[in-house]
């Protein structure tokens, strides 16, 4: 049974690595192959087909249900209901919305849509909207979040931003989000945010500073609906009916181990419907139910069965659950846990038992943040050591019995104003934790590289007495020194990060790094936090020895003030020193070498505007030339062409992100390009590039790479190897480079 189901969850979890899902006819001969081996043979490798062919079957109705590349851009009426928790951030309304009717077009089953300043917005009402409709799309930088695979995962088919709207009918439904508005009414010592988080999974109402504490700490999953506050609740149900059988006050005519496995399985499912049954708490119901079930039979449970029934069951209602990193941790903390403690759990005092589970923990989970690309913790450990008994024994009993007494306020008040208070503190606590120590944000590493790290983590959780095993500790400790990337001397790497409507490029030599322009900030979206500085920590960065901003709009250097706070920097240079706090000017005469690559700059002193005020930087190592331009108009590249009549380039970043007003011919062919790198937003309001821009690369027959459509680019100057975008490493559920297409 256990090698059928382990197949099983092989072939479901198998898309996760597709570059691109089979045809289906493809997937139909796989199934009926399935189908054969299982029925003639039950072999094992029958049910890994079927399980492949399911996954593969469920991903491919999600692609379909994607908004038509005919609609992308286009704004319609759509009538809707909100599902879900709606999200009300700085004058900005996030919902969901289904059960979709539209005169004009079919549009995808589920919409995740923003309305700023829009009215207030209940779960379950419904609403008649004018939106503009956007197929899903994200930033794709290295290490980066992959957006487009967290949509997927929840099955929306499209984003819109909302124009006009109108209500058409009330509220019908929505409990949950009934009692969410009664949490954060009450006086919660300012934590109603947290309360909401803990009880109903909403965490639209914790502050980011919160965020960033838990992430510096480890202790995100206290803040989110986990497995471990599941079964904390099917425990004390099951504890307290236990104690009172024990204590002779359970009635004799009831057998008291059925009702308390029954009653504690269902205090668990009314948790998860609170929660609303997100994949750990899947994931625990399952277990739990599976331990229940066994201990109500008198049955051994064993090691992998609950396990591998909890991942099959998982993966069979939502085979797409493999493309949430929450999945991956969860089933990783609860398989470490079981294989450390099977079988020794009572050689060892409980608070030897709780300190080992922290440590052991943070060892097994490090391989997988490690690929994933998440922070890591260091103090996570010592942390949780308060943090997980702060939560389980005290803050959360508080904050469920203070949801179920909210009928009644006057008792429901007191007790959430004391959970209120617990959380407060524990905050206070954290807080300092992470200023001590914050967390440290690992590499991209190779294949080989994070195969050492997880052989190294299996040594070092291993029983004590084996031999080797303290040689796991040097391979684990690679996740946080690997060898660094050796840039040969005369050589740059280059990145054109994909921040969206904004330039954002990074210059690495051997033993140097230079950042032009920072990215845009718009309200809350800050490119510079958000995109730019866990790229630039991803790949190694620590610091900054020039921090270049070609000018002051805000799409070009909106992230510089959180780049600032966040790494250390040399110097400033701007093409608009005036505006830019403790910027030098960018001069003409201007040029340096860093390790045998060679940079000089440019500027326009006779610019009355922005943009043409930008500073121009030209990088050349070993031969080959880059121009990054910044937003320069025909008018600056007439002058720059005419006080360096000898300037080439082969690489152009495309002035003001390939506008009308720039790019114009005589520049173009003045310089001799090779190719052009051109930064975007995808589907931008501005209309770049421009048509006319577009026809003058063809027309010479320049190589184009596209942020919006290829991702993050990368230039290894100096070897004539050309560029590649990122979005060229390609995952099923990703548009390919160059299409907005499936």
């Amino acid at each position: 049974m256990r090698p059928r189901m382990v197949a099983m969850a092989a072939g479901l979890l198998a898309i996760r690595w597709l570059p691109v899902l089979p045809s289906i006819w493809m997937v139909a001969v796989i199934a009926l192959v399935g189908l054969a081996l299982v029925y003639r043979h039950g072999h094992w490798l029958g049910f890994t087909l079927l399980g492949f062919a399911w996954a593969c079957t469920s991903a491919q109705w999600a692609l379909d249900d994607r908004l038509s590349p005919a609609l992308d851009g286009r704004t319609l009426w759509v009538e809707g209901r909100v599902s879900g928790l709606p999200s009300s951030q700085n004058g900005t309304v996030r919902f969901q919305l289904e059960q979709l009717q539209s005169r004009r077009d079919v549009l995808p089953a589920r919409l995740r849509v923003s309305w700023y300043n829009g009215p207030p917005v209940m779960s379950g009402e419904r609403w008649r909207l004018a939106i503009k409709l956007k197929r899903p799309r994200g930033l794709i930088n290295p290490g980066g979040n992959d957006f487009e695979a967290w949509l997927l995962a929840r099955r929306i088919g499209a984003l819109g931003s909302v124009k006009d709207g109108e209500r058409l009918a009330p509220a019908t439904g929505a409990w949950r989000d009934t009692v969410r508005q009664r949490l954060l009414a009450v006086d919660a010592q300012g934590r109603e945010g947290s309360l909401t988080a803990l009880v109903l999974g909403d965490d639209s109402a914790v502050p980011r500073s919160d965020w960033q504490i838990l992430q510096d700490t480890g202790t995100v999953h206290l803040m989110v609906i986990s497995g471990q506050h599941v079964g904390l609740l099917a425990g004390l149900v099951y504890g307290l009916i236990s104690l009172m059988a024990r204590l002779g006050l359970w009635p004799q005519r009831l057998p008291w181990l059925p009702c308390a496995c029954l009653l504690a399985f269902m205090a668990a499912l009314s948790y998860g419907l609170l929660a609303g049954f997100q994949v750990p708490v899947r994931r625990a119901c399952i277990m739990i139910g599976m331990v229940l079930l066994w201990r109500w039979r008198f049955r051994h449970l064993g090691l992998g069965l609950p396990l591998l029934v909890a991942v099959n069951g998982v993966l069979l209602v939502e085979p797409l659950a493999s493309l949430q990193s929450g999945f991956w941790l969860s089933f990783t903390a609860v398989t470490i846990l079981m294989l450390v403690f099977s079988g020794r759990l009572g050689g060892w005092p409980w608070w030897q038992t709780w300190t080992r589970a922290q440590w052991l923990i943070a060892v097994g989970l490090l391989p997988a943040l490690v690929i994933l690309g998440l922070p890591v913790s260091l103090s996570g450990p010592l942390a949780n050591l308060l943090a997980v008994p702060w939560i389980s024994l005290l803050v959360l009993p508080l904050a469920l019995l203070g949801t179920v007494l909210l009928p009644a306020p006057a008792l429901a008040q007191p007790v959430l104003w004391l959970a209120g208070g617990l959380l407060e503190g524990l905050f206070q606590w954290l807080a300092w934790m992470a200023q001590w120590l914050p967390a440290w944000q690992p590499l991209l590493v190779s294949g080989w590289h994070w195969a050492l790290v997880c052989f190294g983590a299996l040594m070092v959780l291993l029983p004590s007495g084996v031999p080797l095993r303290p040689m796991g500790v040097p391979l684990l400790l690679l996740a946080l020194w690997p060898p660094p990337e050796r840039i040969a001397h005369g050589r740059a790497q280059v990145w054109q990060l994909d921040v969206g409507q904004g330039l954002a490029v990074l210059v690495r030599t051997r033993g140097h790094t230079l950042l032009y322009d920072t990215g845009p900030r718009l309200g809350e979206m800050d490119a510079g936090e958000r995109v730019v500085l866990p790229t630039l920590r991803k790949l190694g960065v620590e610091r900054l020895d020039k921090l270049l901003i070609s000018h002051a709009h805000l799409d070009h250097s909106g992230g510089a003030a959180s780049l600032r706070r966040s790494l250390p920097v040399g110097e400033v240079i701007a093409g608009e020193a005036d505006k830019t706090p403790g910027a030098q000017a960018c001069t003409s005469d201007r040029q340096w070498q860093w390790d045998g690559v060679s940079f000089s700059l440019w500027r326009w002193p006779g610019a009355r505007e922005s943009n043409p005020s930008s500073c121009v930087l030209l990088v050349e190592a070993n031969g080959e030339r880059l121009l990054l331009s910044g937003d320069i108009d025909a008018a600056a590249e007439r002058e720059l062409v005419r006080t360096r009549p000898q300037l080439q380039a082969h690489w152009l970043q495309a002035p003001h992100h390939g506008s009308r007003t720039s790019s114009s011919m005589a520049f173009l062919q003045a310089l001799q390009l090779r190719g052009v790198l051109i930064p975007r937003g995808y589907g931008n309001s501005f209309g770049h590039p421009h048509r006319e821009v577009v026809a003058r690369y063809a027309a010479l027959g320049l190589e184009v790479h596209d942020t919006a459509l290829h991702g993050a680019i990368h230039l290894p100057l100096g070897s004539f190897a050309g560029a590649r975008g990122w979005r060229e490493n390609r995952r099923f559920w990703r548009s390919p480079s160059g299409s907005t297409d499936d």
